[in-house]
């Protein structure tokens, strides 16, 4: 595979440039000196892939694990030989930890956050980076004020196939993009919302598919497209009012700065986890993603340009492999002082996609970027 750098990241050495020199990255971060120590806030689900990445690392330690569930912590202390604690508030002062990893339910991201990087915590939130655009704006603007870092995880930005498709539309290999197209059809059942006290609410998940289960497709969709003029779409809970108050489905319409169009559906109502579909258009080919393989329509014959590695042991095949790929980029950024290119800012972007389509399946007029930021 060619080397080259990670689109939309200004190239230095340090950057995590393309995904056959992974391994390399990761050999030059474990030969530096030790000192960093990190801690994870919710000990759910996705955890294990952030505690999976920091336990890999020479010169970085877990230290500490924290939940308000007692059982839980204490297990996932007991697997990664680290403390537990049930309030994270006790990490503010520990001076043995540098970076906190949040993993925990939306409503939670943005308080947390502000509290640690004013205690001069580095943090890296799952996404989104919080609920609603002017508490990720907090975050943000704590970020500048402590000078510590926050990291976002959208990490399929950095599956092969995204980072293919990014370099064709940056170097124009294809001619001018024309369309884009992100698909999601994904299945959530009733227990699935009903068992976890935070999900299907306004006030602790802050929506529904659009930004939970379809928040990296957006988020790649306009990465892709760039700046846009308008979004507009609608949103629904087909299947599923009653059960949640907010959506299952949506469809959305970018009208992009550079002349692409790009359209999205995504759905929890579907009867199984389909693979995300992924389609980009150019004047001279078509770049399409199914089932995490990358293939080059041209001329009348298809050809494969990459497919995805084997994935992690625990993890689920819709997550993608990335995790590890972003959380040694992330430490990376922050053992050279450089700043993270997914940060709060960046990760602002997708949500404020978010809002505004929410608005327009509101009011059910023509939404522009300025109107979609409220707050």
């Amino acid at each position: 595979m060619p080397e080259r750098p990670i689109p939309g990241v200004k190239y230095d050495t340090g950057n995590l440039k393309n995904l056959s020199l992974f391994g390399k990255e990761m050999r030059a971060l474990q030969s530096k000196p030790s000192g960093l120590g990190a801690a994870i806030v919710g000990c759910g689900a996705i955890a294990p892939l952030h505690a999976g990445a920091i336990r890999s690392l020479e010169g970085v330690r877990l230290v500490a694990v924290a939940d308000t569930n007692y059982s839980r912590v204490e297990t996932a202390a007991q697997t990664y030989g680290c403390e537990a604690v049930t309030d994270y508030r006790e990490l503010l002062d520990r001076q043995d930890i540098d970076v906190v990893h949040l993993c925990t339910p939306h409503h939670l991201h943005a308080p947390m956050a502000v509290k640690l990087l004013q205690a001069g915590k580095h943090v890296l939130t799952e996404k989104p980076a919080a609920t609603d655009s002017a508490s990720a704006r907090r975050m943000v603007q704590a970020a500048a004020e402590s000078g510590r870092q926050l990291g976002v995880v959208f990490q399929n930005r950095y599956n092969e196939a995204s980072l293919k498709i990014k370099e064709t539309i940056d170097n124009g290999s294809l001619g001018r993009l024309l369309c884009l197209k992100g698909i999601v059809t994904w299945h959530r059942s009733e227990n699935y919302y009903r068992d976890s006290g935070w999900r299907g609410s306004w006030g602790t998940e802050g929506g529904g598919v659009l930004i939970n289960q379809a928040i990296h497709t957006l988020d790649l969709l306009q990465w892709f497209g760039g700046a846009y003029t308008s979004v507009r779409g609608s949103v629904s809970a087909d299947v599923l009012d009653g059960v949640i108050e907010v959506d299952d489905s949506a469809h959305a319409f970018f009208a992009f700065v550079n002349g692409a169009r790009g359209i999205f559906y995504g759905t929890n109502a579907y009867g199984v986890n389909s693979p995300v579909e992924l389609e980009a258009v150019f004047d001279q080919g078509t770049l399409v993603q199914r089932r995490d393989h990358l293939y080059l329509w041209q001329d009348g014959r298809e050809t494969l340009l990459c497919e995805p590695p084997a994935g992690i042991a625990g993890a689920k095949t819709y997550w993608g492999t990335g995790h590890l790929r972003l959380i040694v980029d992330f430490y990376s950024h922050l053992r050279e002082d450089r700043p993270f290119w997914i940060d709060g800012t960046e990760g602002l972007k997708a949500l404020e996609v978010i809002e505004g389509l929410y608005y327009d399946s509101e009011s059910r007029h023509l939404v522009r970027p300025e109107k979609s930021i409220r707050g």
